[in-house]
């Protein structure tokens, strides 16, 4: 199989990468070739025993589509784009990257006559918009609050309908909310969720810009990897029309997340966390969904945490060694 990785220089397309290359396969599916792409060149996954290339591209130019689907990649994992905060911020940008580069690797899929490969759509909780219920049906409908929301949206309702015309194999994974993501924050919204947890098990500082009672749905970044590595080989026939699915996940509050910290790194840990209200923040995520009924997924094999402290545990074994550093 070939494999094609857009946004693959991302946490979450790395870690997809690497454990390609540790296993070989994806969803049992040996992985002869790998194709790692993004605006700058992926250096993941350099230990690869089958044939690696690693293209710089942005999606969203001309032409860069046609070329990534050159060599008919069997299957493709599309991560590429502009996060939550900077699609609000920067409304162009958000729509080049998340819509029109979305569109343009569609539709070179579907003029390249006879090419009917698996493409695995990351997508967001961003889709659903307020007021919610206590828990989010599968059946609920797309009402996003955000620019971001709405280009994802915009791109599972192309993936729907592509998909229903044979131009591609689609599937939509709905992420939670990743979380503890590794290294530095990004642009998110949502990267205080990480941050709240990261710095202080690091024994670094901490901003939480809301209030202790936002809730939100999380999965770690071992989950969505996993995710991922499901939907490539995942029998579609069963999904019908509906090709996108929201994640399993662990639905918490902010406070709830500071109490498995203090749980597992005590209370020198919590302290470290500086509470500075950020109105902007607050809006956009007190407009996100908060719990999923998420059967469908389930039903399908995909799987995640089922609480908060095991969303710890992932951090602190794969980032940390599975050990905690000494607190100050």
């Amino acid at each position: 199989m070939h494999l094609l990785i857009i946004g693959a220089a991302g946490m979450i397309g790395r870690k997809l990468a690497e454990r390609v290359a540790a296993t070989g396969a994806i969803d049992g599916q040996t992985v002869d070739r790998m194709t790692l792409a993004d605006v700058i060149a992926p250096d993941v996954a350099p230990d690869f025993k089958g044939q690696r290339n690693v293209v710089k591209t942005d999606l969203s130019d001309k032409g860069a589509a046609v070329r990534l689907i050159a060599d008919r990649p069997d299957a493709i994992v599309h991560l590429a784009a502009i996060v939550s905060g900077e699609a609000e911020t920067d409304f162009d940008k958000g729509y080049s990257v998340n819509l029109d580069g979305t569109r343009s690797l569609f539709d070179a899929i579907r003029l390249a006559e006879g090419y009917v490969p698996r493409v695995v759509y990351a997508s967001s909780l961003a889709v659903f918009g307020a007021p919610f219920p206590d828990r989010i049906p599968d059946e609920f409908h797309l009402t996003p609050l955000t620019s971001y929301g709405a280009q994802k949206a915009m791109g599972e309702l192309l993936l729907d309908d592509y998909s229903r015309r044979g131009f591609l194999d689609g599937i939509g994974i709905r992420f939670p909310t990743i979380c503890i993501r590794p290294g530095k924050p990004n642009k998110a919204a949502s990267s205080f969720f990480s941050g709240i947890l990261r710095e202080p098990l690091n024994g670094q500082d901490a901003v939480l810009p809301v209030g202790d009672d936002i809730r939100h749905w999380h999965a770690s970044p071992r989950a969505a990897v996993g995710f991922l590595d499901h939907a490539a080989g995942l029998d579609t026939s069963g999904l019908g029309p509906r090709r996108n699915l929201t994640m399993p996940g662990v639905s918490a509050t902010v406070g709830e997340q500071i109490e498995a910290l203090r749980r597992r790194a005590g209370d020198r840990a919590v302290a470290l966390i500086r509470r500075e209200p950020d109105v902007t923040i607050h809006r956009i995520v007190s407009g996100w969904a908060r719990d999923f009924d998420t059967v469908r997924a389930r039903d399908l094999g995909f799987v995640a945490e089922q609480s908060f402290d095991e969303i710890i545990t992932v951090y602190v074994e794969d980032e940390l060694g599975g050990t905690l550093p000494a607190q100050p």
